[in-house]
Formats: structure tokens, C-alpha cells, sequence
């Protein structure tokens, strides 16, 4: 039988008040499993670069015709047979590390960057994402937000290459200039499908429910999100406020205020998030923090309407909608082909310049 913690340790702790167990011994706790974390990542780094190393090997002899395609079905037997313990060599597996190999070989930026990922997460990025754009894009935002093999299928799954190309997050000019991190920390459409709330729901319903997920939430905005604090006290002259939402981002080193609008972005709400913005900045900003920036986070936006109102803004805010349905990904992609072929060069006419 299980023995309970109190019963283990030394009577002379337990005894004591002062000294309860989790705070005696967590420490060292959280050395042990900081530990096993740095263990399991130095052995996925391990493994996907065996993987990229057999995967040169069989391409290479494939490529210069010293082996056929049976060849590799006897690697795996031979493996099987002399390796009895050895996992993950079979045969499929083996044309695997081989495609691993020849979509990234040529990249001198993202090939030393595969190896901060598991396989795991690899075999997801190879086996859902066709275009080259699209895994980077993938490989990049796994590692700056230490996703996990859920995480990464989830955005997959709601579109977030798709969405990110399509749909810029809108900034004003001067906030651009001013901090242009902003564009690849901000989105313009969150997808909250985690909520569970029906189409019908109340701005309190909203934010009871992403206090209630706020870890999920979290990892939707980004991992240097900190929370502080809900309908967040702002004083100004003799009248009370409350901000929805308030944030501090790490990389950014300032305060993030979140507004919610369940409804369409009018023009007028930019004004009360920039009220929020100069409250915060002249009575709750530290002195070593940077300026304050804002999101409205909407049901709805007109993207015409937005820009409009940040075209001459001089505020850090900006605009975003959120979706409680996941997006139709089908759509999505049908979109993103649209755009590509909208944005290519035009075709030269081949019989341009020839004399008649």
C-alpha cells in the first residue's frame, strides 16, 4: 500500500506546523522535474536528429541508385531482427525520416530548428501542412510557444497559417512605427471554440468563461501573456472603472488591456480603450515598463470601418474579433489559393518583343 507523504518524512517536520510538506520539500520538487523536462527535451533533440542522419543515409543511396525502394524493406527486417528492442524503425517510418530529410535539407534557416521539435510534432507538421510556407510557419510558432503535440494539432485544425495570411491584425501607422513586434504578437481573429459558450451570450458569460479556461486562453494569445486581473480597478478624478481584462506582456515589457464587445467595433469604443490606455500609463505603469498597449476584442469587425479609425490614431490599441465556432478550414485553404493567385506575378506574354 501507498504510504502518504507524512508518513515517510521525519516525525520532527510533520509535527510541525510551520513546516507543512509541500513547502519543506517543493523545492527540490521542482529541481527533479525541471530536470526530467530538460531530460526529455535533450532526448527528442537526440532522436530527431538520428532520424535526420538515417534519413540522409537512405536518401542519399536512393538518389545515387545504389539501393532500390526493396532495399529499405530489408533495412527494417534486418533492424527488426538484430535491434529486437529498437521501436520506430519500420518500414514506413523509414520513408519517413527520408522525407523528413528532403523537405528540409535545403533550408539553411528551419533545418537547424527541426531539431527543437519532437517527432511527434513533426509527423503532424509533415502529414497536415503541403506547403513549404506553411511548415515553417508551423515549425517557427511551435518552438516561440512551446506547444504541445495537442496544441499544435488544435491550430492546425482552426486554421492559423490560413488565418494569419488572410487576415493581418490591423495597427495604426504610428504604433506600427513605434512597436512593430505588435503585428506578429497580436491576431487578428481568436478562435475561443474552447469556451463551450452558445451563440447567444453576454459580455459576462464571455468573460466567466475565459477566466474559467484562462490557461487555454492564455496560450491563444501567446506565451509571454501574463494575467493580472478581471474588471480591473482604474480610477480617474472622482469616478470608478472597471477594465475587462488586463495583462502584462513579457517580451513587450508593458500592460496589455483587453476589452470585450460582444457586438460589431464601433468607432466610439476605440475612445474608451485609449481612455484605459492613458489611466493605466500615468497611474499604474512602473517606471521601467514600457507604454501600455490595447485590444478590442469584438464579436464582429468591419475591416473598412477599422482601418479608418486607426488610419490617423496615435494609439497603441487594436482591433481583433473572436470566434466561438471553429472556422471552416476547407474554406480557409479555397481562400489562401485565391490570394495566392491574386498576388502572383502576371504571366509574360511569350510573344512580347517578337517581330512580326
Amino acid at each position: 500500500m501507498k504510504k502518504k507523504a507524512s508518513e515517510i518524512v521525519s516525525p520532527a517536520v510533520t509535527q510541525n506546523p510551520n513546516l507543512p510538506i509541500e513547502s519543506t520539500f517543493g523545492d527540490v520538487l521542482q529541481l527533479i522535474q525541471a530536470a526530467k523536462q530538460r531530460a526529455y527535451r535533450a532526448a527528442d533533440a537526440e532522436l530527431v536528429q538520428l532520424y535526420w542522419q538515417v534519413g540522409e543515409y537512405i536518401s542519399r543511396k536512393l538518389e545515387s541508385a545504389e539501393w532500390g525502394d526493396g532495399v529499405v524493406d530489408e533495412l527494417a527486417r534486418f533492424l527488426s531482427i538484430t535491434q529486437p528492442g529498437l521501436r520506430g524503425f519500420t518500414r514506413a517510418n523509414l520513408f519517413r525520416m527520408r522525407q523528413f530529410y528532403r523537405l528540409y535539407r535545403d533550408h539553411e534557416i528551419v533545418a537547424p530548428l527541426v531539431r527543437q521539435l519532437s517527432w511527434s510534432q513533426h509527423l503532424i507538421i509533415m502529414g497536415r501542412c503541403k506547403m513549404e510556407e506553411e511548415r515553417e510557419f508551423y515549425i517557427r510558432l511551435a518552438i516561440r510557444e512551446v506547444w504541445t503535440k495537442r496544441e499544435l494539432e488544435r491550430q492546425l485544425k482552426t486554421g492559423r497559417f490560413e488565418r494569419t495570411i488572410l487576415n493581418p491584425i490591423k495597427v495604426s501607422p504610428l504604433a506600427r512605427q513605434l512597436r512593430p513586434e505588435v503585428s506578429h504578437i497580436f491576431k487578428d481573429i481568436y478562435t475561443l471554440e474552447f469556451l463551450g459558450l452558445p451563440a447567444e451570450h453576454s459580455e459576462a458569460d464571455l468573460e466567466g468563461a475565459l477566466l474559467r479556461n484562462l490557461g487555454r486562453f492564455i496560450t491563444e494569445l501567446g506565451r509571454d501573456f501574463c494575467f493580472i486581473g478581471s474588471q480591473y480597478p482604474v480610477q480617474v478624478g472622482g469616478q470608478d472603472f472597471a477594465l475587462d481584462l488586463l495583462f502584462f506582456h513579457r517580451g513587450m515589457n508593458c500592460l496589455v488591456a483587453i476589452e470585450l464587445k460582444i457586438r460589431e467595433f464601433r468607432p466610439e469604443d476605440l475612445g474608451k480603450i485609449n481612455f484605459y490606455l492613458e489611466a493605466l500609463d500615468r497611474d499604474h505603469r512602473k517606471p521601467h515598463e514600457n507604454l501600455a498597449v490595447g485590444l478590442l476584442l469584438c464579436a464582429t469587425k468591419d475591416t473598412e470601418v477599422v482601418e479608418y479609425c486607426l488610419s490617423r490614431s496615435l494609439s497603441p490599441a487594436m482591433v481583433a474579433a473572436y470566434e466561438i465556432l471553429l472556422p471552416d478550414k476547407e474554406l480557409l485553404k479555397a481562400k489562401l489559393h485565391e490570394f495566392y493567385q491574386l498576388c502572383a506575378p502576371p504571366e509574360e506574354d511569350e510573344t512580347k518583343g517578337e517581330q512580326p
